[in-house]
């Protein structure tokens, strides 16, 4: 049996384009050799759709050397400006929307959306940005955005820009590090929430995320994050926060990093899939059977080699049918629990 499944966040669309000489829609539509997610393996996978992020990397190094050390020395990198943000956030917008053009998927406005285009076969595309570097103060480029499709950001990555401050990658650490959300980032959110943009926490520092919590009317969200009792490390959720996207109804995607799956941090392939599933009865535990999705990270992480890419969702999603949650629970945390979610955040 395979159970289709909705992704909280993949970094497919900047793994895209890196390959700087290469005809990005045909990479996607006919496949490739490399990275997690393509249409036809999303296609073997049961993958109907997912937030598709455009996340502008730091001007020095790749996604790849983000992907696999990023906790290389603790510390926030480089602020990257809005005229460095701007190129490859836009360069991957046109991807998404070249993509959309030569019918390979929908850019989705809405969970009805959704729903029609898992209806049709056609897949599903949440229009996302991950750190809101592009982004203007004035929100000029917010308007542009949105008109394009934009339904969901990520206000920093783990970087301050002129919004907030994200957390460093850290071990042994918690997210209360930084300031919290700028006069600007204030503004960000509520301009979301009258707009219907969802607002994805999972980079934010631990007082950026009391102010979202303070200013949004929406239910939280952190698209992928795992538990920080289990792995103590900056990116995950201590007990607070999960507390509030409970009390919010709100929800967390799991994220398959390994270093974020890992009571050590480390980025080791070699992690098992046990080790998902405990994040998965800790979630549930403290957020209940509606609170919980998957968001692997696909193309922006080391996961583990018992997934391998996005075909491997269905070996995580057996696991715990294995481990004795029922079709209906794992039905929900595969594509129920995020259309819910879209359809009470984006509308």
């Amino acid at each position: 049996m395979t159970i289709p499944f909705f992704d909280g966040h993949n970094d497919t669309l900047l793994r895209l384009l890196e390959h700087a000489n290469a005809d990005k829609v045909a990479l996607f539509v006919e496949g490739t050799q490399d990275g997690h997610v393509d249409l036809p393996r999303a296609r073997a996978a049961g993958m109907v759709g997912g937030f598709y992020a455009m996340f502008p990397p730091p001007l020095k190094g790749n996604l790849a050397s983000v992907a696999t050390n990023p906790m290389s020395n603790g510390e926030l990198p480089p602020e990257l400006s809005n005229a460095d943000a701007t190129p490859s956030t836009m360069g991957m917008a046109a991807i998404l929307l070249r993509l959309e053009q030569a019918g390979a998927l929908t850019i989705c406005r809405s969970a009805a959306d959704i729903r029609n285009a898992i209806a049709i076969e056609k897949h599903a595309a949440i229009f996302h940005i991950e750190g809101a570097e592009a982004i203007d103060t004035n929100f000029h480029a917010f308007d542009v955005l949105y008109a394009a499709g934009l339904r969901s950001i990520g206000i920093t990555w783990s970087r301050a820009n002129a919004f907030g401050t994200g957390v460093p990658f850290r071990h042994n650490a918690d997210p209360d590090i930084g300031p919290g959300l700028s006069d600007a980032g204030k503004e960000l959110v509520r301009l979301c929430d009258k707009h219907g943009v969802m607002i994805d926490l999972s980079h934010l520092n631990a007082a950026g995320f009391r102010d979202v919590a303070a200013i949004s009317t929406k239910p939280l969200v952190a698209t992928h994050s795992n538990v920080h009792a289990i792995s103590p490390g900056t990116r995950n959720l201590v007990d607070w926060q999960l507390a509030a996207i409970r009390d919010s109804g709100g929800v967390v995607g799991l994220n398959y990093a390994t270093g974020f799956l890992r009571e050590d941090g480390k980025f080791d392939a070699d992690t098992p899939i046990e080790l998902m599933v405990r994040h998965v009865d800790a979630l549930l535990e403290a957020l209940g059977e509606d609170g919980v999705a998957l968001g692997s990270d696909f193309d922006g992480a080391r996961i583990p080699n018992a997934i391998g890419d996005v075909r491997g969702t269905q070996n995580l999603l057996r696991a715990l049918l294995d481990k004795g949650y029922g079709e209906t629970l794992v039905k929900k945390i595969a594509l129920g629990n995020w259309l819910k979610l879209i359809e009470r955040t984006i509308g």
